[in-house]
């Protein structure tokens, strides 16, 4: 992990929906810091900045914050993003100091193309591991280049760098590599499943049209046997 972003914050004396919408317009971030046991310090953060910050640092991106001259390094926690504008609206941090290690989720990125006629299912996109607050894994990666159906990747196989550990369960399931289902093989699953739900698969045209050839016959048949009877 590259050194934290440093950033100055402004003490924010503000509160409710009003001021937060100026904050914003002034392309400004509402942010708070919780943990130690202390309150919560609520700050004000530059918007493209901080925006650039998490960017580049990821899920657990750690800002070193400057609150009034002093230096706090920030663990984001919570991003709020509108969702339509996707701009930040608000940062929730947690206060670490450096040496200090901390539980976070670490992504896992999938790297290469597994053999022939399989298909990669990623069970699992993150991990939690314990690791120090200044040294934390951006990410994990996972080759699958070549690998067979029937492979599967475990917790325990990630490579984890010197000072993390792995809190997961080690059985975890990370990675698994299937065989792919050809179209035949779907279809005869996909009906099979309708049936055992009670879904009458639509007949086809062929099926349609014995159906009728057999209905006018049935309808020929029956209207002889009455004619024989009035005679």
């Amino acid at each position: 992990m590259s050194a934290p972003e440093k950033i100055v914050a402004e003490a924010r004396t503000e509160f409710g929906k009003g001021a937060a919408r100026r904050i914003r317009r002034d392309d400004k971030i509402p942010a708070v810091i919780y943990g130690h046991g202390n309150d919560p310090v609520h700050v004000i953060l530059p918007g493209h900045q901080t925006m650039m910050a998490l960017k580049h640092g990821g899920a657990n991106a750690l800002l070193a914050l400057a609150i009034d001259g002093k230096e706090q390094l920030a663990l984001t926690k919570d991003v709020q993003v509108d969702p339509i504008r996707r701009v930040i609206e608000h940062v929730d941090f947690v206060a670490v100091i450096r040496g200090e290690k901390v539980t976070v989720d670490v992504p896992i990125h999938v790297l290469g193309e597994a053999g022939p006629d399989t298909l990669v299912v990623n069970e699992n996109t993150v991990v939690s591991v314990e690791a120090e607050a200044t040294h934390i894994p951006e990410f994990f990666e996972v080759s699958v280049e070549g690998l067979p159906a029937g492979t599967q990747i475990l917790a325990k196989d990630l490579d984890l760098p010197s000072g993390t550990t792995l809190l997961a369960d080690e059985e975890l399931l990370i990675v698994n590599v299937t065989e792919q289902m050809s179209a035949a093989a779907l279809e005869a699953e996909l009906e099979e499943a309708e049936a055992d739900l009670g879904i009458e698969h639509d007949a086809s045209d062929a099926e349609i049209a014995d159906a009728q050839t057999e209905a006018k016959a049935e309808d020929a048949a029956q209207e002889s046997g009455e004619a024989s009877g009035s005679e």
